[in-house]
C-alpha cells in the first residue's frame, strides 16, 4: 500500500544518502594523504620554524630537543604502532580505488624477507595501503610477518613526518636501517623496497607496463648478504591513478628532471589526477582505479657474507624471471590483455 510505498522510498533516500557520506569519506581519507606526501614534511619545518619566534618557543625547544634524542630511531626498525594501522581512515583509503591485497603463497616466521614492489608509480598508493597499514589485511594475510615499507631517507629529517611514517612501519631506504632489521631484529621481517624507484615514476602512465629494474641490484645483493628471501611484488593498476606528462629522453624537462632524482634523491614528476568535486576536472586526487597487489612466491636465498659480482647477477636473472611469471600469470585476471608483456628496463 502506501505506506509501504513511503517507507520503501524512505529506505533508498538513507542508503543514498550512506553512500555519499562513504564517498565523501573515501575523497576526505585520500586528500589527505596526497598532501602528507606533498606537503607535510616542509609545513611542518616552517611551522617549527615559526613557533620557535614565538612566546610558545619551549614547546618546538622540547621537540627539538627530543628530536636530537630519537634521532636514530628510524635506522633501529622505527616506532610502529598498530592503533595507527589500524585506523578507520585507511579502510576509507581502501575503498576508494578500491585496493586489494593477493596473497600467492605462504611465508615462513622462520625466515626474513625482501620484496621488491612494481611498479612506482607516481606515489606508491599500494605500496602504503597494503603495507603501511592493515586496510588490506596483511597481518591476516601473512600471520608472524612484519612488514617495513623503505621510503627516502630524506623524509626521516623533517619533524613530525618522521614519527607519522614510523607510526605505519615505513622506513628509511639505507643499508644501516635494511642491515639492522635483517640482522638484529629476529626472523619473520619483510622490507618492502620499491625497486624502480624515481626513475621509474618518470616512465609511469595509464597503458604502460613496464619497470626499471636491469641494473637495480643493489637490493640483491643486501638479500645474499644477510639471507633474506626475495619476493616479487606486482601492483597491477599502479600506474593508472594519474596522468603524467612524459618527456622525452635529450629534452629539457628530462634533463631537470633527472638532476633533482641525482642530486635531491627524488623526481619531480608533472600530473594530474582527478578534482576535489568532479571527476571531470584536474586535481590532486588520483583516479578511482582499481590497484591490486599480488605477492609472489618467495625466491630461497644462501646468505653469503661477501657475494661475488656473478652471485649477485645468477640471483638477479632469477628475480627478473620470477617476477616476469607473475605478471604473465595474473594480468588477464586483473584486467590486462593476454598480449600484454611486461618491460623490463
Amino acid at each position: 500500500g502506501t505506506g509501504s510505498s513511503i517507507l520503501s522510498a524512505l529506505q533508498d533516500l538513507f542508503w543514498l544518502s550512506k553512500s555519499k557520506v562513504e564517498k565523501q569519506l573515501q575523497i576526505i581519507s585520500v586528500l589527505q594523504w596526497v598532501l602528507t606526501f606533498l606537503i607535510m614534511g616542509i609545513a611542518c619545518t616552517l611551522i617549527l620554524m615559526y613557533i620557535l619566534c614565538t612566546d610558545c618557543w619551549a614547546i618546538a625547544a622540547l621537540y627539538l630537543a627530543w628530536l636530537v634524542f630519537d634521532w636514530n630511531t628510524p635506522k633501529k626498525g622505527g616506532r610502529r604502532s598498530q592503533w595507527v594501522r589500524n585506523w578507520a581512515i585507511w579502510r576509507y583509503f581502501r575503498d576508494y580505488f578500491p585496493i586489494r591485497l593477493v596473497k600467492t603463497h605462504n611465508l615462513l616466521t622462520t625466515r626474513n624477507y625482501i620484496f621488491g614492489y612494481h611498479p612506482h608509480g607516481i606515489m606508491g598508493l599500494g605500496a602504503f595501503c597494503n603495507f603501511s597499514t592493515e586496510a588490506t589485511g596483511v597481518s591476516q594475510k601473512f600471520p608472524g610477518i612484519r612488514p617495513y615499507l623503505a621510503t627516502l631517507a630524506g623524509n626521516f629529517r623533517m619533524p613530525i613526518l618522521r614519527d607519522y611514517l614510523m607510526s605505519g612501519g615505513i622506513c628509511p631506504v639505507n643499508r644501516d636501517s635494511i642491515d639492522y632489521i635483517l640482522s638484529k631484529n629476529g626472523s619473520g621481517n619483510a622490507i618492502i623496497i620499491v625497486v624502480g624507484g624515481a626513475a621509474e615514476s618518470l616512465n609511469c602512465t595509464p597503458g604502460k607496463n613496464s619497470v626499471t629494474l636491469k641494473n637495480r641490484k643493489g637490493f640483491v645483493k643486501l638479500a645474499l648478504r644477510h639471507g633474506a628471501d626475495l619476493v616479487p611484488v606486482y601492483s597491477f593498476g599502479e600506474n593508472e591513478v594519474y596522468k603524467q606528462v612524459i618527456f622525452e629522453e635529450g629534452s629539457w624537462g628530462r634533463w631537470v628532471q633527472k638532476k633533482f632524482q641525482k642530486h635531491i634523491g627524488f623526481a619531480p614528476c608533472i600530473f594530474h589526477g582527478r578534482g576535489l568535486f568532479s571527476s571531470n576536472t584536474w586535481g590532486l586526487l588520483p583516479y578511482s582505479k582499481p590497484i591490486t597487489t599480488v605477492v609472489g612466491e618467495p625466491i630461497t636465498i644462501p646468505k653469503i657474507d661477501n657475494p661475488s659480482q656473478k652471485e649477485v647477477d645468477f640471483y638477479h636473472s632469477m628475480y627478473v624471471d620470477s617476477l616476469i611469471k607473475l605478471f604473465d600469470k595474473y594480468k588477464s585476471k586483473f584486467g590486462l590483455p593476454e598480449t600484454d608483456v611486461l618491460e623490463v628496463n
